[in-house]
């Protein structure tokens, strides 16, 4: 006799089942994760032998799902691999549960940094990164798209041996039209949460540039520049490391440069210390406290972080610089002593600084 899969807190799909999708027959290989409104499965078209992933919204949030197709149905406006966006290629239902299909990618940032034990990148590699998401964060904005998520765990590697350190961005669980998004609305993981939510302001696409400049901030320096235990000690870290503001920005947020000049210290290779500095500047823009004051996506990809001495960057697809680790030992060591000295200038300039490895999810 058959025995009928166990059914656990309303989710209906077993490892091994066939979902019947619009452009083929899916069947559940693994599941590769779960958050709060479901789970996602690695499963395999049996039409055309690829795989795929497959988001499985629960049971009682039909209201997540549906507001995921929406912004894929505004993000389908765009080429997703020409703004580094994941793939959407099917949707259909299981019962009551709504599968929303996907290109398969290989790994989140988070997963890769995990692998790694938090060893900070390259610079090279952060130029690689930080490109592709501003390109990802200009294509949303043209349809005024907000993601609402932007985090380590939503940034995917597509295939590091093949195509190192081409990224997309994923999950639009959250993500709402600029016009739709209402003042005060809790949005973000609070490692990454930007002022103007901690701070209850009017909110827009700026947002996701405050996120994507803290994300790579933490791969430069390999740990959150701030604590993320609450809301309140985000902000008093700001003001001990960084500052008072300006007095008009006294009630609405906390923030100044000093940190981020002082992280140019950590590098002493004069031939380094000018993409150093860029970079510092572009992310001091990134991480303005001040949204109307903040960079949009077109003119940081304008910055000179992105004028390369022997390579321009093409415009043309895939809008990534594949460029691998340093091959020089010298220039290995050179940024080993950089993750030890910015180690040993947060440790020595502010005590709150949480040194965690992991990053809360909220």
């Amino acid at each position: 006799s058959t025995t009928k899969p166990r059914t656990i807190d309303s989710f209906e799909v077993q490892e091994n089942f066939l979902l019947i999708g619009n452009k083929g027959s899916y069947l559940v290989e693994k599941f590769l994760g779960e958050g709060t409104f479901g789970k996602v499965a690695k499963c395999k078209n049996l039409s055309t032998n690829k795989e795929v992933a497959i988001k499985i919204i629960k049971n009682g949030f039909d209201n997540a799902g549906e507001n995921e197709l929406k912004a894929l149905i505004e993000i389908s406006k765009l080429d997703a691999d020409e703004y580094n966006l994941v793939k959407c290629v099917d949707v259909f239902l299981y019962k009551s549960h709504v599968c929303i299909v996907f290109e398969i990618l290989e790994q989140s940032l988070y997963d890769f940094l995990e692998d790694r034990r938090f060893r900070p990148l390259f610079v090279q590699e952060i130029r690689a990164i930080a490109w592709q998401l501003l390109i990802a964060l200009k294509g949303l904005k043209s349809i005024n798209l907000v993601h609402c998520d932007v985090k380590l765990d939503n940034i995917m590697l597509v295939n590091q041996d093949s195509k190192p350190f081409r990224v997309k961005l994923i999950d639009f669980g959250l993500a709402s039209k600029t016009k739709d998004i209402p003042t005060g609305t809790r949005l973000q993981n609070i490692c990454f949460r930007a002022p103007e939510v901690i701070l209850g302001l009017p909110l827009d696409e700026r947002l996701d540039m405050w996120t994507v400049g803290y994300v790579l901030a933490l791969l430069y320096t390999g740990f959150c520049i701030h604590p993320w235990d609450s809301e309140y000690n985000i902000i008093r870290a700001l003001v001990e490391m960084q500052g008072m503001p300006d007095s008009e920005l006294l009630h609405q947020g906390l923030y100044t440069n000093k940190s981020f000049d002082d992280l140019k210290n950590m590098y002493h290779d004069q031939k380094k210390m000018t993409e150093v500095e860029q970079l510092i500047d572009l992310l001091k823009q990134m991480l303005e406290v001040d949204p109307n004051k903040r960079i949009s996506p077109n003119d940081a990809l304008r910055h000179p972080f992105f004028k390369l001495e022997k390579k321009e960057l093409k415009t043309t697809k895939p809008q990534y610089v594949p460029q691998g680790p340093a091959a020089n030992p010298q220039e290995r060591s050179s940024d080993n002593n950089k993750t030890s000295l910015a180690r040993r200038w947060f440790i020595s300039n502010t005590s709150i600084v949480a040194f965690s490895t992991r990053i809360l999810s909220v």
